[in-house]
């Protein structure tokens, strides 16, 4: 089979990389057998040599596998798949790859691309955490992104639920430095159904990353291989909430492992979500108390929050609860509790607190979720002139 010459070499990186199971070390040592059109012949021909263990691992039989998939796959369907869905496609050492991301330690082989890679050489900051967030990280890490993208810096994140929903809310709320998603699934489904319009926000207004071609399902494996990606790509990691074992903390190491600062959000010590971010603290992290501590970490300047001119959806003005709504707000403080515990400590009766209850939650000072009841609080807004 002879290379078409109307395709970029691109084409067959992608083509190689759409094989199955073919991650970061099994792309590199495919394209070792010469150039991406070489690569790609040999494998339809199945004239590999035999895969080394450390890049089988326990797999059997990978180049059969590959050659009975590339019947199934052509470079030319899978370049023509980015082109329908608007996906651009940049190769290690080729033009319009991320300078952020070329001396890594481990850089992505091909980067699959919707919007302006160029973002990434601006300020970045990844926020990353747990997908079971509590109220109290949601919050934080929204407030703290929105502050950030105002002040000019890019906010990192996955694109998953919980606490990188909320920085790629908040970042878009900030209305300032462009977002930037890095997804462990192709960019034709980057992350969970509930997500996608705000993928669609982070695409639009800055850039989606993934080295997943198009097409290919996502898998658990990929999503620790992603994580190397958001550690290297930004200045600072900030983790808001995860658990000692969390996927976050395999983006710690990854930071680690390139000298990014890792700042951690101080959590409830009985808290399970916060076991990790304590724990970090614990064993030397930088403490986030404030964007500042984050700004300070990247050496971007300090500014009080409300002068960065944060644009948010959500800084409307509520009007104080009072009475038993007020007494209830005030014992609620700022983690989750459940109706006992509020009762406990209020010291009402059930009617009494069910209407409190009632009212705070009309008013968005309270949510209930899974039998708990958390504080709301909003991304501040500008002094009024009232005050």
């Amino acid at each position: 089979m002879s290379p078409s010459p109307q395709l970029p070499h691109e084409a067959y990186v992608a083509a190689l990389a759409s094989l199955d199971r073919v991650g970061p070390s099994r792309l590199r040592w495919l394209l070792s057998m010469g150039t991406p059109q070489q690569a790609w012949q040999r494998v339809v021909a199945g004239r590999l040599p035999e895969v080394p263990r450390r890049i089988a691992g326990t797999e059997a039989s990978l180049g059969s596998k590959w050659r009975a998939g590339s019947a199934r796959i052509t470079p030319e369907e899978v370049w023509r798949r980015c082109a329908e869905l608007g996906i651009g496609v940049v190769t290690l050492g080729g033009a319009g790859y991320p300078p952020a991301l070329a001396n890594d330690l481990d850089p992505p082989v091909v980067l699959f691309h919707r919007g302006d890679v160029d973002v990434l050489t601006g300020p970045r900051v990844a926020i990353i955490g747990t997908r079971k967030a509590t109220g109290y990280g949601r919050r934080h890490a929204r407030v703290f992104a929105a502050h950030l993208s105002g002040a000019g810096v890019s906010v990192v994140s996955g694109l998953a639920l919980g606490i990188d929903a909320a920085a790629h809310a908040g970042a878009v709320d900030g209305g300032g430095a462009p977002p930037i998603g890095i997804v462990g699934g192709g960019l034709d489904n980057p992350c969970p159904r509930r997500n996608m319009a705000l993928a669609e926000q982070v695409a639009t207004r800055g850039v989606l990353l993934s080295e997943v071609p198009p097409g290919v399902a996502a898998s658990p494996w990929r999503f620790p291989v992603r994580n190397r990606i958001i550690a290297a790509t930004a200045q600072a990691v900030v983790v808001v909430e995860s658990s000692g074992a969390g996927g976050s903390m395999h983006t710690v190491r990854e930071a680690m492992a390139r000298d990014v600062p890792v700042l951690a959000v101080p959590g409830p010590i009985d808290s399970r979500v916060s076991d990790g971010t304590n724990e970090l603290i614990a064993d030397g992290a930088l403490v986030c108390r404030s964007v500042e501590d984050i700004l300070m970490a990247i050496g971007h300047g300090v500014r009080a929050p409300d002068a960065f001119g944060v644009r948010s959806a959500s800084v409307e003005r509520r009007a104080a609860p009072t009475g038993d709504a007020a007494a209830v707000l005030d014992q609620l403080g700022w983690r989750p509790m459940s109706v006992e515990q509020v009762a406990g400590a209020s010291g009402l009766g059930l009617a009494a607190l069910a209407a409190a209850l009632f009212q705070l939650e009309a008013d968005d000072w309270v949510r209930r979720s899974g039998g708990w009841i958390e504080r709301v609080a909003r991304v501040p807004g500008p002094p009024s002139d009232a005050a």
